[in-house]
């Protein structure tokens, strides 16, 4: 499946790329699932995207829990917690 990533503020600065289209594999089925796939990229994408660390995902501009399931073509992005004050 073709879908599209966008990466936002820190995620964006420390994985060093704004977007990309990518090709996932059968067995990503879920924005949980990219993020994990992701992580597996090297050891900045897996600190990045860690299981653990807070982080938000969106699918097609809405925020969305990991058990999402993506579709083709749609745009999954990552991006930290916004804080205000």
């Amino acid at each position: 499946m073709q879908i599209e990533l966008r990466f936002f503020a820190s995620v964006r600065e420390q994985l060093g790329t704004a977007q990309e289209a990518a090709m996932v594999p059968e067995t990503v089925r879920t924005v949980g699932d990219v993020r994990r796939w992701l992580a597996q990229r090297g050891p900045v994408w897996g600190e990045t995207l860690a299981e653990g660390r807070a982080l938000r995902m969106a699918l097609d501009h809405q925020v969305v829990p990991a058990d999402t399931a993506l579709h083709e073509g749609c745009e999954v992005a990552f991006f930290p917690p916004v804080t205000g004050g």
